[in-house]
C-alpha cells in the first residue's frame, strides 16, 4: 500500500484515517486544531512534512478556504511526493474546479469526493462516496476510495460535478427536515402521537430520510447526535444557491430553505442538524 495523508481529523476525517488504516494503509496524518490521530496512524507537523510523506492526499475539512490553503501549501510543498489528492470536504463547484486547475499546475491528480451518510455512515463504511475526475485521477486512487467505504460511485470526468450532486443532496436533506418538522409539529398540536405518525408516514407516500433516519433516532429518542452541525448544513445551502444562480436553473424553494436554516444556525451556533425539529417547533 501507499502512504496515504490526511488532512483533517474532525468528526468525519477521524473515521476516514481510522477506515484506511483498517483496510491496510500505511496513514499519516495532520489537523490544524491538533486533533488526535487514531490509533495506528502518524501525526505531522505540517501540511509542508505530509506532502513529503504521503503519495495521495485525503481532505476532509469544513469549507472551500481551508481546501484551497490545504492545496496551495501542497503544490508549495518543496520536495513533496504527493500525486493525488482526493477532497471529500463539501466546498463548491467553483471551488472544486479552482483547486484542480491549481493543483495540476503542479502536477498533482484531484479527484473531486464528497460524502454523505454521515459519521455513522463512515463507521458502518456504508458512507455514499460520490466521486469525478478524469480517468487516470479516477484510477490511480481506485483503492484509496475503496478503502473509505463500501458505497462508492464515480458520477463524472472532471471536478466539480460530484460537488454539483453533493449540493443537490443536501438541499433535499434539509428541505425534507425542515418540512417533516413541520408537519411532525402539525401532527402533535391535533393530538396525534409522534411515533404513531412515523409508523404510518413510512410506510406511505411522505416518507424520506428524515422520517426513517434522523426522526426516529435521534428527535424521538432525544439524542439529536447525528454529528452534523447545522452551522455546515447553512453552508452548504448557500453554496446550492450560488451554484443555482450561476447556472440560471429553478430556484423556487431553495431560498426559502436556506433562510430558514440560517436563523436556526444563527440562533444555535453549532447544534447538531437535527435539531431543525425543536427549533421549527418553536417559531
Amino acid at each position: 500500500m501507499t502512504t496515504v495523508g490526511v488532512v483533517g481529523l474532525g468528526n468525519m476525517g477521524s473515521v476516514l484515517a481510522a477506515n484506511l488504516i483498517e483496510r491496510g494503509h500505511d496513514v499519516v496524518a495532520y489537523d490544524a486544531g491538533g486533533a488526535r490521530c487514531p490509533a495506528g496512524a502518524s501525526f505531522l507537523g505540517s501540511v509542508a512534512e505530509l506532502a513529503i510523506r504521503a503519495e495521495l492526499v485525503v481532505f476532509s475539512l469544513p469549507d472551500a478556504s481551508a481546501s484551497e490553503q490545504v492545496a496551495r501549501d501542497i503544490a508549495q510543498a518543496s520536495g513533496g511526493r504527493t500525486t493525488h489528492v482526493v477532497d471529500t470536504s463539501t466546498i463548491g463547484v467553483a471551488a472544486s474546479r479552482a483547486i484542480d486547475e491549481q493543483l495540476s499546475a503542479a502536477g498533482i491528480g484531484y479527484v473531486d469526493a464528497p460524502v454523505s451518510g454521515g459519521v455513522a455512515g463512515a463507521r458502518a463504511r456504508t458512507l455514499s462516496v460520490m466521486y469525478a475526475g478524469t480517468d487516470q485521477a479516477c484510477q490511480a486512487v481506485d483503492s484509496l476510495l475503496a478503502g473509505l467505504s463500501d458505497r462508492r460511485r464515480r458520477v463524472g470526468d472532471r471536478p466539480g460535478m460530484a460537488q454539483a450532486l453533493k449540493l443537490a443532496n443536501n438541499f433535499l436533506s434539509a428541505t425534507a427536515l425542515a418540512a417533516t418538522s413541520e408537519a411532525i409539529a402539525f401532527g402533535l398540536s391535533e393530538g396525534l402521537d409522534m411515533e404513531t405518525m412515523l409508523d404510518v408516514l413510512n410506510t406511505s407516500s411522505g416518507q424520506s430520510a428524515a422520517t426513517t433516519d434522523k426522526f426516529p433516532n435521534h428527535v424521538l429518542t432525544g439524542r439529536y447526535a447525528a454529528g452534523f452541525a447545522n452551522s455546515l448544513m447553512s453552508k452548504d445551502l448557500q453554496l446550492y444557491l450560488g451554484a443555482v444562480e450561476a447556472q440560471g436553473t429553478p430556484n423556487v424553494l431553495g431560498p426559502v430553505t436556506a433562510s430558514l436554516w440560517a436563523r436556526f444556525a444563527s440562533s444555535e451556533p453549532g447544534a447538531d442538524f437535527t435539531r431543525i425539529y425543536p427549533f421549527v417547533e418553536g417559531s
